[in-house]
């Protein structure tokens, strides 16, 4: 009996590799988020790239946020479904239930891509600085509304994070999409918001917004000139988009391994670094290993605030 399960479990490793070798034998889809939004745009760059070394047709299947994660997480594990979502793929179950496991019913692929949030206020607001919007909000608590997207979105998670960390409380004024929330900041209804580098980086240019600080842990090309907001007042504070790949869980380790490769070959490559840093987000490729260590870390550091929050 052992022998024969030994051989048996040599068959099935011997016919993954030759599965592998083949692969892909058709199109393969990547379901993301609708057209126009963050995950979109580095699935569409991806879709295109690899394209040729793959041999085959990449097809961008667009779905309503919401469902995306639970329609790759119910394909065969066969590497022709793939899923690129936000870092609210992971952090969302987090926030509020889900049908699906972010760890569990998923292979990670590689991280994609990781820009810091902008905190940008609008140019009437009194504050010039990370610490004098701090002291503002202290000594006019709630008074200030803050943009915020769907709960356990980016901008959310930045904007709690933040009032937690600083001591500070603002009115969270949910928009459906980074562009609604800029238009309300830009117009005053609203004076305080977290956005994606890219989004806002005219209306710093022009003088239309404020920005007084990054998100990351350092400073960032992406925001040139704009100090940490660690460094600004809120020491150790870092929230971050991310952009990752997956697909669905026990999908073979040599499919995983060529796709990783492929998708790390392209965003390593100088043509796309100068796409992605046009648009405001730096291509930050890693192993399988190196983005389940990201997801765990953030969940981990994450989980606190959502415990104050509920």
């Amino acid at each position: 009996m052992k022998t024969a399960v030994t051989a048996g479990v040599l068959t099935l490793g011997f016919a993954c590799a030759v599965c592998a070798q083949e692969y892909p034998v058709k199109a393969i889809r990547i379901v993301t988020s609708p057209i126009g939004g963050g995950n979109d745009f580095p699935a569409r760059l991806i879709a295109l790239a690899l394209a040729g070394p793959l041999g085959q047709q990449i097809v961008v299947d667009n779905r309503p946020t919401v469902l995306i994660a639970d329609i790759v997480a119910k394909s065969p594990p066969d590497g022709y479904t793939l899923l690129l979502s936000g870092s609210a793929h992971w952090l969302g179950p987090l926030f509020e239930k889900v049908n699906y496991d972010p760890v569990r019913d998923f292979a990670a692929l590689t991280l994609v891509d990781r820009s810091p949030t902008v905190l940008v206020v609008h140019p009437s607001l009194p504050a010039k600085s990370v610490k004098e919007l701090i002291a503002l909000a202290k000594a006019r608590p709630d008074e200030l509304n803050v943009a915020v997207g769907g709960t356990g979105s980016s901008n959310y998670i930045a904007a709690v994070l933040f009032g937690q960390m600083a001591g500070v409380n603002m009115t969270r004024i949910p928009y459906k999409g980074n562009a609604p929330a800029i238009t309300a900041l830009l117009s005053g209804e609203i004076q305080v918001m977290f956005s994606s580098a890219g989004a806002v980086a005219p209306h710093m240019q022009s003088g239309r917004l404020r920005a007084l600080g990054v998100s990351s842990p350092q400073p960032s090309p992406l925001a040139p000139g704009v100090p940490s907001i660690a460094s600004a007042g809120v020491p150790g504070y870092v929230s971050e988009v991310l952009h990752a790949m997956f697909a669905p869980a026990k999908t073979p380790p040599a499919i995983i391994g060529k796709l990783n490769a492929e998708v790390s070959r392209y965003l390593r490559s100088a043509q796309a670094r100068d796409i992605f840093i046009k648009a405001g987000i730096e291509p930050s490729p890693s192993t399988p290993e190196e983005l389940v260590a990201i997801m765990n870390a953030e969940m981990a550091r994450l989980g606190k605030v959502v415990k104050v929050v509920k």
